[in-house]
């Protein structure tokens, strides 16, 4: 496989993974313009949605402006001013990731994995630059800079991980089904994969090796089971997330039935929440943790108590109770089980006999940070505007969020660690 074929082939991925996101949306909106305008009026008002949507799931800022008649109309306060919507609709923003991962991996099983990357990201910053420059309206006008880098830096970051699973899977390692992989080998029958990916290993391993081994230990514990744990929260939030709306399932329908969208109107409000579902899933991650979130300006959904206003008419919010939650303070237990586990997992797989107690309360606090700060990033990547006056604030406090996450996670990791040795004993 040649370079120009490694490009093309990375491009064409890349074209797949644009198509694939904004076909999302565009197919549900097609098929509503079909079904109730039975194709009448222009299809770039469809388009222009579509563009929209997918931009505002990468994070891209969108600045509205009403018309005072339909402003008068749906008596929202302040919304005869311009307002932004700078909350992200996760579920695209995952869906590009999780693409990107899969260009990321092939792209380095291939001799060529910087021409691979390099291909496809310049094609996604094309893809971006058009589907900014044909997107918006009289009433919605994306942001110009936002639109052209976020989608790419969504995408490049899910190469990136395709790039570290590859290597954990052992590119550029000796093996014994190639001929020229084997010890002692010329190197005249060298894997052109192996002889692609071996400088950049080889530099990577020696910055490595150059860390003093304790230290490189604790650092690559902590990395481990931070990751660890806030995969755990995450996971418990998106279980309860699910038994939630299965408990709720009347409410949902019955706000369903209230907005009174028909058929194909049901097909692209429920497209447009099941991209949402990240987000709540986040929320609800912050609700174990203990700061809860927010829906509007003033309104609190926290295991300390639950002060909502009124909420926007989307069926999915309908697993958010007006009362809160029967379980109150329980939640918070997951986050300290989390860390528990994880640093108890670490500590037991560990191959150092002995440790001494500051050791132990490092790489505690070590995997506290790196718990801390992952969820926090999701927090703030999930909260936003989600439209005028008191819409402006929706979602948790990344700040309040990373703080108690790492914490508690760091309480409970030095009782692992503790655990761990022990079993391990």
């Amino acid at each position: 496989m040649n370079r120009t074929t490694v490009a093309l082939l990375a491009a064409l991925e890349a074209v797949i993974v644009a198509a694939i996101g904004l076909a999302v949306c565009l197919v549900p909106l097609t098929v509503l313009w079909a079904a109730q305008y039975h194709l009448a009026g222009d299809f770039m008002v469809l388009w222009r949605a579509t563009a929209d949507i997918w931009l505002v799931g990468h994070g891209v800022n969108l600045t509205v402006t009403l018309d005072p008649q339909l402003v008068g109309s749906l008596g929202l306060p302040g919304a005869a001013t311009p307002f932004q919507v700078t909350i992200a609709l996760l579920g695209f923003a995952a869906l590009t990731a999780g693409l990107g991962v899969r260009t990321g991996t092939r792209a380095a099983e291939t001799p060529y994995r910087s021409t691979g990357a390099v291909s496809a990201l310049a094609v996604f910053f094309l893809i971006s630059i058009v589907v900014t420059a044909t997107a918006g309206s009289d009433i919605v006008r994306p942001s110009i800079w936002q639109g052209f880098l976020f989608p790419m830096f969504v995408y490049g970051l899910g190469i990136g991980i395709g790039f570290v699973f590859a290597s954990l899977r052992g590119v550029g390692e000796p093996s014994a089904d190639r001929p020229g992989d084997r010890a002692g080998d010329d190197g005249a029958g060298a894997s052109p994969l192996r002889t692609a990916a071996a400088p950049a290993v080889t530099a990577v391993r020696s910055r490595v090796a150059a860390v003093p081994a304790p230290v490189r230990t604790a650092l690559l514990g902590a990395l481990r089971a931070g990751s660890a744990a806030t995969a755990m929260v995450i996971g418990v939030a998106a279980l309860l997330l699910a038994l939630l709306i299965f408990g709720n399932y009347g409410t949902i329908i019955g706000l369903y039935e209230q907005l009174q969208t028909g058929v194909a109107g049901g097909v692209a409000l429920t497209v447009a929440q099941l991209a949402f579902l990240p987000n709540l899933v986040i929320w609800l991650m912050s609700w174990l943790v203990g700061p809860g979130f927010a829906i509007g300006t003033g309104s609190t959904v926290s295991p300390l108590g639950t002060a909502l206003g009124p909420l926007p008419g989307v069926p999915l919010f309908g697993v958010i109770p007006a009362h809160g939650y029967a379980f109150g303070l329980a939640g918070v237990i997951v986050p300290l089980l989390a860390g528990f586990f994880a640093a108890a997992l670490l500590r037991a797989t560990r191959r150092a006999q002995t440790d001494g107690a500051l050791a132990l309360v490092l790489t505690a606090l070590g995997i506290g940070v790196v718990a801390g700060i992952e969820l926090g990033l999701l927090a703030w990547w999930s909260a936003g505007a989600l439209g005028p006056g008191r819409l402006h604030d929706v979602g948790p406090n990344p700040w309040l969020v990373g703080a108690l996450a790492a914490a508690e996670v760091a309480v409970a990791a030095v009782i692992g660690l503790l655990a761990g040795a022990r079993a391990r004993r």
